[in-house]
């Protein structure tokens, strides 16, 4: 969605822009190569792997661009370290990247068998392991259901806790195989595992806490008429930035500029199936600091 995302922004010379989920910085390329856009631009990301090879990609950015590793609530903080004023252009992309799904070691998909971290930034916090096998039943279902919207997770949080009676859990195999076992593995095209995986990620990351208060910091550093655009791939993600948008255009601080969610074209999907589940939302920020 790389041409809605510009339409949106409409990055103009001399501004400042943060991309704030820089993963392998496709989009940040996008708004720097904008002919409209000689600006700066700043990326912050979690994962020091995707920061590392973002920073490869835009190194013939120069002084126009320049990377942290920092979640999106820290984005005041990173603002002011780096001194370059307040943004114009906000963009976030949530949710997990490629790069993070794509490597079996990282534990985000049980298409391989391997450790169950799900850690985005892998220096900080506990695993989905030390979830699954230091909750109750309880919690553990809560997690489930809260974030996965899994109508089976007390089934599941039980078969886990059973499971694990015979020995800590520590794959991403031996986890879906739980899952399967407690649910069927139904005739369907999603296996069942799936809400749980997600569910999991979403707590280890603390995904959904991550947005509102990354939302609120954009809003707080924003220069008057910026444009903010928010990518979300899942309801829970959507709802948020729905919520908070809507706020601040009741609030007078902002004009929202989609007033449905511009989705991806076939052509895309066709090309990147993930896209299919991608909803662009953007606003115009009408005042400086606009908190909601």
């Amino acid at each position: 969605m790389v041409g809605e995302v510009l339409g949106l922004l409409a990055p103009k010379n001399g501004e400042l822009a943060v991309d704030c989920t820089l993963g392998l910085g496709g989009h940040a390329e996008a708004v720097l190569r904008h002919p409209g856009f000689h600006g700066r631009l700043i990326g912050l990301d979690r994962d020091a792997d995707a920061l590392e090879l973002a920073r490869s990609r835009l190194a013939e950015f120069g002084p126009r661009f320049t990377a942290r590793q920092a979640c999106f609530s820290r984005l005041g903080e990173v603002l002011a370290e780096v001194g370059w004023g307040r943004p114009a252009v906000i963009l976030f992309d949530f949710g997990v990247s490629s790069l993070q799904f794509d490597e079996p070691g990282r534990g985000f998909s049980f298409r391989a068998d391997a450790p169950l971290d799900m850690r985005m930034d892998r220096s900080a916090g506990p695993t989905a392991a030390d979830l699954v096998n230091g909750l109750d039943a309880e919690s553990l279902a809560d997690i489930l259901w809260r974030y996965g919207e899994e109508h089976r997770s007390r089934r599941i949080a039980r078969a886990v806790v059973e499971a694990r009676d015979g020995g800590p859990i520590g794959t991403t195999g031996q986890l879906a195989e739980i899952v399967r076992r407690a649910c069927g593995r139904g005739s369907g095209r999603i296996d069942p595992a799936t809400r749980t995986f997600q569910a999991l990620r979403i707590a280890v990351n603390d995904e959904l806490g991550e947005i509102e208060k990354g939302l609120e910091a954009a809003a707080t550093a924003a220069t008057p008429g910026a444009r903010l655009a928010a990518i979300s791939f899942h309801s829970l993600e959507d709802r948020i930035v729905k919520r908070f948008l809507r706020r601040l255009a009741v609030g007078g601080c902002a004009e929202i500029m989609t007033r449905r969610p511009l989705q991806a074209l076939e052509a895309e999907v066709s090309g990147n199936p993930r896209a299919r589940s991608a909803k662009l939302r953007g606003a115009r920020l009408i005042t400086a600091g606009a908190e909601a």
